[in-house]
């Protein structure tokens, strides 16, 4: 996906906030787009199911797309980390199509010399990796662990390899039953960074949050369910600038004179206005929080495990949280 829509506006790799700004634009529901909001476990979490003509209403892929909200993780509270590792855990135990028993193999998408774009990598390496215990181990104690897998494949500007390739050449080799993929997202409200989690059936493109779209990990393209999960890390710099705009004119919306002056704008393409006074440099800047390594770093720790909960049912939650500690 790229970071902008074609009439300028802004997007995000946010099923929620695409089905969001929508609903705000037509004043209505969206065809083919169902949002229902919970709470679970005292923690909001939103499910949009997006059909082949809501696909093309928010230009997301068809599928179940389930958003956990969690505004206190930024206050790193560690009795409130764990409640949302058990509700990623039990969202990611719905979306997983496959049997208890069933191979997964874990990729950490990203670069992990950009801290950004590290989360996928360190997600990775705190995933309990049990799928060679069963050569050496009696099967007593390896009951209740599923066969699990871990990759980090790096980026193209690193290996030379597409992302696809390289998971690709692994799947045709270890054959899992399923595939989950962890990847850093971009978003359009800056409030989300680093508070919110996306879990999707329907795969995920890797590099899609810079706009560097590749060829998608997905059912079709691996021949394996492929279910992602996501963490907003970056806004656009052009996506804030007119999240400004939008809330100035809703702000100035009784001024009738100013409303006068602020309405032929509805005709104008708010990207290319914005990219003009931003300059091709500073448009094509992303912002992340000045603290993004401690907040990445805790934030894998959450996504690890809910994702060691959910695939290894018999391990205790002290032992998880003692693993990927």
């Amino acid at each position: 996906m790229n970071s902008t829509g074609k009439d300028g506006t802004p997007t995000t790799d946010l099923a929620l906030e695409a089905a969001e700004r929508l609903r705000g634009e037509r004043r209505g529901d969206v065809p083919g787009v169902t949002v229902d909001e919970l709470t679970v476990e005292g923690i909001a979490v939103t499910r949009v199911t997006v059909t082949d003509q809501g696909s093309q209403n928010i230009g997301k892929a068809p599928g179940t797309y389930v958003t956990v909200e969690a505004p206190e993780l930024k206050q790193r509270n560690p009795t409130y980390s764990q409640q949302v590792s058990k509700v990623i855990a039990r969202e990611l135990e719905r979306m997983l199509p496959v049997p208890r028993d069933a191979e997964v193999l874990v990729v950490g998408l990203g670069n992990w010399r950009a801290i950004a774009d590290s989360l996928g990598p360190r997600v990775a390496s705190k995933v309990y990796v049990t799928r060679h215990l069963g050569q050496f181990l009696p099967p007593d104690l390896v009951a209740g662990l599923r066969p699990v897998s871990s990759l980090s494949p790096g980026v193209l500007g690193i290996t030379g390899i597409e992302t696809t390739e390289v998971v690709h050449g692994v799947v045709e080799h270890v054959k899992p039953g399923a595939l989950v993929a962890v990847d850093a997202l971009a978003a359009m409200d800056v409030g989300r960074i680093m508070t919110t989690v996306q879990i999707a059936d329907s795969g995920i493109h890797p590099g899609s949050g810079l706009g560097t779209k590749r060829l998608g990990l997905t059912r079709q393209t691996l021949g394996i369910p492929v279910v992602a999960v996501g963490v907003p890390t970056v806004v656009h710099a052009v996506t804030i600038a007119a999240n400004t705009i939008d809330l100035l004119v809703r702000t100035m919306a009784r001024q009738v004179e100013y409303m006068r002056f602020m309405q032929p704008m509805a005709a104008i393409n708010k990207r290319d206005l914005i990219q003009d006074v931003l300059g091709d440099v500073v448009g094509n800047l992303v912002v992340t929080p000045k603290e993004i390594d401690i907040e990445i770093e805790e934030m894998a720790k959450v996504i690890a495990g809910g994702l060691n909960a959910a695939l290894h049912p018999g391990i205790e939650e002290t032992e998880i949280m003692d693993y990927i500690r």
